[in-house]
């Protein structure tokens, strides 16, 4: 019989001891390795990884503390299809959600993950999203077969010993369990026990589907968590932006992955707009509640970045370039005879003798992508040079404006401020975007993405937006709620705005708003700047140019309003009133 370590030596909660226990019972791991977060660890993981094949060791002259992954090539995104809310009634995941009774769910995976680790590692990893002792911080405890998983996890998590004296003898933490079984697709099966605070993944290996602490938790289960308890738990960067006078006001902004969240996080102020500073706070995921100002404070809850690479160049992102110089983790990137990493949109063009993504002889003529499009860099927050002082407040920074936006080559203009906060609601609930390649599926459909929470959402997604709705109404101080679009296109294809940090002009145009000294004027969906109300100096861009991008098209927003309205119809008996009637009201407007 296996004999495993003592857990007491580990952990004061009789609770996770056992938890830990019983899931050794069913996987039958060969060994069980607590983890603690030192850098003893890290190093010997790391060495462990290297032997195993499953991390490439990059050039240390060139990235130091770098290392590159390749996953299988049937595991290469978020697997919707086969991510399902285990809620007890089918109602409480809605019409959004795949739903799988909890029963069945339990014995299903069950089933998969007998025995499952069998002449593998178990490893325990207890973790902290959010600062150290903020009373934002949750505990979770991620069980997995994976040696890339745990050093993900170190570097995107507080993990290791101080999750484990946070937790001391309580039993409130989340229990996530995972093993990558075979890989097999047919055995991929990510599921969400809301009322058990419980995942259960199997079969994958993709960060999205396998670091439990991020999607998973840090969403799905939190944004349960968070409307039983009264906050919200979103998919939005958190960043402060400081004028010339020294002023800096913090925002939240909600985008479709791989639509520039990253970017707009880590934004570096163009030349001529001197004297502007942007620090981020986070680039993914927010945790906000209602401060004793009656304003909504709000933490990032993880400790690295899970970017996309490919795009990503010291053009569009400097900071996200300068934060995967060192200590890095890059997945299926393609890479260089001198042992570097390169992927599309990169600065520089391929060099010879590249391997691609799956450690094939790549040249441009070889039809296919270097890198996977979902190719991704996993850096801690620390590396970024425009890390916010307040990155680790346990208090959290308070949030002057809410910015949704999606990829709309049509109809959505540059920027839009929503007429209150249920118009802005409204405006977050209808969001559509064009899909992207971080979720397997057809690429460049527009599909309607509430806050851009359509996957992450762990209940029913109507009761999701009266939640909404209700904290609102016990905001004293809500702040302004904004929607953008960078990505419109002229006529012939092209983008009509620059982009990059050039977007720090339209976040002016926000701040000034909030100031009341902003120009604006009232359209039939909402306030938007007038060309001469946006700070150009600088910027070369034509009249004409600038007036499409702001332009609303009463033809096409017919179109928008009514296409929302299908999607509005699709949630059912629990849509709220409220934006029910908003929706009639806009379409009456637009005529």
């Amino acid at each position: 019989m296996t004999s495993y370590p003592a857990a007491e030596a580990f952990t004061k909660s009789r609770a996770l001891a056992d938890w830990v226990a019983e899931c050794a019972r069913l996987t039958r791991p060969e060994r069980i390795v607590w983890c603690d977060g030192s850098e003893a660890e890290r190093r010997r993981l790391t060495d462990a990884a290297v032997a195993a094949g499953t991390l490439i060791p990059l050039s240390p002259e060139k990235r130091p503390g770098c290392h590159l992954h390749r996953s299988n090539p049937n595991d290469v995104a978020r697997t919707e299809e086969v991510t399902f809310i285990c809620s007890p009634a089918k109602a409480g995941a809605g019409v959004t959600n795949n739903w799988m009774a909890p029963d069945e769910a339990y014995a299903k995976l069950g089933a998969l993950l007998k025995d499952s680790m069998a002449r593998r590692t178990m490893y325990v990893i207890p973790y902290v999203m959010g600062p150290l002792g903020s009373p934002f911080a949750k505990v979770g405890v991620e069980i997995t077969d994976s040696v890339y998983v745990a050093l993900s996890m170190r570097i995107m998590t507080r993990m290791g010993r101080p999750a484990l004296e946070m937790l001391g003898e309580s039993a409130d933490f989340n229990r996530g369990l995972h093993c990558t079984l075979d890989l097999d697709p047919r055995k991929r099966f990510i599921c969400h026990f809301p009322q058990d605070n419980t995942i259960w993944s199997v079969g994958s290996g993709y960060g999205g589907n396998a670091l439990l602490s991020k999607k998973c938790f840090a969403l799905r289960i939190a944004s349960c968590l968070a409307r039983d308890e009264g906050w919200l738990a979103e998919h939005m960067l958190i960043v402060g932006i400081q004028n010339p006078a020294g002023e800096t006001r913090y925002l939240a902004a909600a985008f479709p992955s791989a639509c520039g969240k990253t970017n707009l996080a880590m934004l570096t102020p163009p030349p001529a707009l001197k004297g502007w500073k942007i620090f981020t706070v986070g680039d993914d995921i927010a945790w906000l509640r209602i401060g004793p100002d009656g304003g909504l404070w709000a933490i990032n809850p993880e400790a690295g970045y899970f970017g996309v690479a490919p795009g990503t160049s010291m053009k569009s992102n400097p900071n996200a370039m300068r934060s995967v110089e060192r200590d890095a983790l890059f997945t299926n990137v393609a890479a260089t005879p001198d042992g570097d990493v390169w992927w599309e949109g990169m600065d520089a063009p391929p060099p010879n003798g590249l391997r691609d993504w799956q450690g094939r002889p790549w040249n441009p003529q070889s039809g296919e992508k270097a890198a996977h499009p979902n190719s991704r860099f996993t850096a801690p927050m620390a590396n970024n040079p425009a890390l916010s002082p307040h990155a680790n407040d346990p208090r959290g920074v308070p949030i002057s404006a809410i910015v949704f936006g999606g990829r709309r080559a049509t109809t959505m203009p540059l920027v839009l401020e929503s007429f209150d906060w249920t118009h802005g609601v409204f405006m977050g609930a209808t969001m559509g975007s064009e899909t992207t390649a971080a979720a397997a599926g057809k690429v460049g459909v527009v599909r309607r993405d509430p806050m851009a929470m359509l996957p992450f959402c762990g209940y029913n997604i109507g009761e999701y937006l009266g939640h909404w709705l209700n904290l609102g109404k016990r905001l004293t101080k809500p702040p302004r709620i904004f929607m953008v679009n960078w990505f419109r296109k002229s006529a012939g294809g092209d983008f009509l705005w620059p982009g990059f940090g050039e977007n720090l002009r339209v976040r002016k145009w926000m701040l000034d708003r909030i100031h009341n000294d902003g120009d604006g004027h009232r359209t039939p969906v909402g306030f938007a700047p007038d060309p001469a109300g946006l700070e150009i100096a600088g910027l070369e861009i034509a009249p004409e140019q600038l007036r499409q991008a702001l332009a609303i098209d009463r033809d096409e927003w017919r179109h928008e309003i009514a296409s929302a309205g299908e999607f509005l119809d699709k949630i059912g008996p629990t849509l709220p009133a409220a934006l029910r009637e908003r929706h009639r009201a806009l379409a009456a407007a637009l005529g």
